[in-house]
């Protein structure tokens, strides 16, 4: 198999040298930045995730932060989701689009004060697109990456062990609700969040030169909770139907194509980039969507490009994603598709490598 390079070229997060020490074996690149994705074996990490507890790094998953006296507006224009109601000590699941309405980023925003943002992004520049709209639109407030790197706590034993480490308070905090905390003198944010339908928490570490501690901290006190490391899994994600930025649809994608438009807030007071766009895009009505699709044939260990899918011979677009569920003991996959056509029990042919297969067209989320 390829390998990847660890090189000075791309960043290596805090915690870096304790992921190698508790046997990472693949790595991908996301944000600039080395993110473990296996420990060598992919089904004891999901046991360990859907059953105990796991510990993730993805300090790969960067801040932006936006902060001053516009703030708030700067913040409001990126979004196309209304955060006039977001109270400090809160977060919201927030899509960003270009000009043209296309989906560039699905973050997390979570407010820390009046005049203080962080976006918690997928993959992409977006630090870079909000300095320029912060420089072309003249904000009074300043836009950089601040020291924070999340730790991931995931699987149904994450909040006993986080309320192990920090306190029985963290119980009380609410799904997407964040404070400030200290675990030995090491600072950070505690966010209930994290990419995986299994409940946890978030670490967001804001002193890089203490990963390798915080990462003995939980470590230790996961042993007993049945602690793993792991990283966020494939098939796990895709049972539970979370939207994966840039792997589940192409890049012109809109928010109402990919699922996101019930967060799009076209009928709010505020203006934000794309919303033109995006109105005249729901006036138009919806051409394609991200479905869900249960897949024939031999196991799909991964689906690592895009497969063609036709309907009566003609391309129709693409299943984007699959894999072999341990949950529903079945290949199941994530396509982007015209849906002209098409609806819940169509069946599709997925041109794969090893030949054709039906895909029928399934509710998502999986079920």
């Amino acid at each position: 198999m390829p390998e990847i390079g660890i090189g000075a070229r791309v960043r290596k997060s805090p915690f870096f040298d304790a992921t190698v020490e508790a046997g990472a074996t693949m790595f991908t690149i996301y944000n600039h930045m080395y993110m473990p994705i296996s420990y060598g074996d992919p089904m004891r990490e999901y046991s360990a995730l859907t059953e105990r507890v796991c510990i993730w790094d993805v300090a790969a998953e960067r801040q932006v932060e936006i902060v001053g006296p516009q703030a708030a507006e700067l913040t409001q224009r990126l979004s196309a989701r209304d955060l006039s109601k977001c109270k400090v000590g809160r977060a919201r699941y927030a899509p960003m689009c270009d000009h043209d309405g296309h989906l560039i980023n699905d973050p997390v925003i979570l407010k820390l004060a009046e005049d203080r943002f962080w976006l918690s992004i997928a993959d992409l520049d977006i630090l870079l697109w909000a300095k320029a709209v912060s420089g072309e639109g003249d904000y009074d407030a300043d836009v950089f990456e601040p020291d924070a790197s999340p730790l991931g706590i995931q699987g149904p034993n994450a909040e006993d062990l986080v309320a192990e480490l920090l306190g029985d308070w963290v119980r009380d905090v609410p799904f997407f609700g964040h404070a400030w905390a200290k675990l030995d003198g090491i600072p950070m944010v505690v966010c209930r969040s994290g990419w995986s339908h299994q409940g946890g928490f978030e670490l967001f570490l804001t002193n890089s030169d203490r990963g390798t501690d915080l990462w003995n901290l939980v470590w230790d006190a996961g042993q007993k909770y049945g602690i793993a490391p792991g990283g966020p899994h494939f098939q796990e994600r895709v049972e539970s139907d979370l939207l994966s930025f840039g792997a589940d649809h192409p890049l012109d994608a809109d928010p109402f194509e990919v699922g996101l438009g019930n967060l799009v807030d076209l009928d709010a007071a505020h203006d934000f980039i794309g919303k033109a766009a995006l109105i005249a895009k729901r006036d138009q009505g919806q051409r394609r969507a991200r479905v869900g699709l249960h897949l024939d044939g031999e196991p799909i260990l991964n689906v690592d490009s895009p497969w063609e899918l036709n309907l009566d011979g003609e391309s129709v677009g693409s299943l984007r994603v699959g894999v072999l569920s341990p949950k529903f003991e079945r290949n199941i996959g994530i396509g982007f598709i015209d849906i002209a056509g098409v609806q819940v029990g169509t069946e599709l042919v997925a041109l794969g490598p090893d030949g054709p297969r039906v895909a029928t067209v399934v509710p998502l989320p999986f079920s």
